[in-house]
């Protein structure tokens, strides 16, 4: 409760001492004008100003998004998926109390939290003791763990699937080595966040002209420094082989409904070819 959390991404780290974060040391990320920020979660519970907010889907009521109020950190939300074998948590947010403890103990409880990326690493300790489950990290992203415990589990390989597959994560690359997406098979959803990133022109797609885009695939986000053509083709090529048709993202409404998969990839063409790469051989890909 006491262990140090960076204000700006939300990383609990291992000590009560220490001066920087090394997740927003990283180009990727940065520190605010006012420099390196500190909380604890005993801070943050004691304060009285944050509450969790659940809200369900409006298509979907197995989805569930979960985000802080005020915000906290990134912002970012976690995706409570319901079904009748278990529950999973897609991604991670810093705050929790006792009210979300049981709230969602009265959802289900949460079977495994599996985590895209180390923005997102927060206060995930917490959250697998409160619930009893593992958090599922890639092995690619183990340096930016900061605070390690035996509910991690690294997880290998490209592919890694939970409650007797119907769910799979897949490690497809770009934002960090081991971003990750998670598809819903049955529901045909995937759940992205950073590496694979909903835009505001992809939430309402209807009857839009060409060249409009759904997502966008970059290296950095605050520091608005994009992925090369090859990461991009390395992602598309990843999600090729799944079947979805909504996607969901990291943040509350960020989402696209149908004719997702097909989105992806001309997403990814537009960024390419943007980029002065008309010729790459993503632009022979069809579905």
């Amino acid at each position: 409760m006491d262990l140090m959390i960076c204000g700006m991404c939300g990383a609990q780290h291992s000590t009560r001492a220490i001066k920087s974060c090394v997740i927003c040391d990283d180009p990727r990320q940065y520190v605010p004008p006012d420099g390196q920020t500190w909380t604890t979660l005993r801070e943050l519970q004691r304060s009285g100003k944050f509450r969790n907010v659940f809200k369900h889907d409006m298509y979907d009521s197995g989805l569930i998004s979960i985000y802080t109020q005020p915000q906290v950190a990134i912002g970012q939300r976690a995706i409570l998926c319901c079904t009748e074998k278990g529950n999973i948590l897609w991604d991670c947010i810093t705050y929790i109390d006792e009210e979300t403890i049981k709230t969602i103990q009265d959802l289900g409880g949460i079977e495994a939290i599996v985590i895209s990326h180390p923005h997102y690493y927060s206060t995930s300790l917490h959250w697998a003791e409160a619930f009893g489950c593992k958090v599922y990290l890639s092995v690619e992203d183990k340096d930016w763990i900061m605070r390690t415990g035996p509910a991690h589990v690294l997880w290998e390989g490209k592919e890694k699937e939970f409650l007797d597959g119907q769910f799979k994560a897949v490690k497809v690359g770009g934002h960090f080595p081991g971003s990750s997406v998670l598809l819903w098979k049955e529901r045909k959803k995937l759940l992205i966040a950073d590496s694979i990133t909903v835009i505001p022109s992809g939430v309402y797609h209807v009857d839009r002209p060409a060249d409009t885009a759904s997502f966008t695939f970059m290296w950095s986000y605050p520091n608005m420094i994009p992925l090369p053509p090859e990461e991009v083709y390395g992602i598309w090529k990843s999600v090729a082989g799944l079947e979805f048709e909504d996607t969901h993202g990291a943040f509350w409404s960020r989402d696209t409904r149908g004719q997702s998969k097909k989105r992806v990839l001309d997403s990814a063409k537009i960024f390419i070819r943007f980029m002065g790469y008309t010729d790459h051989a993503i632009h022979k890909m069809t579905l």
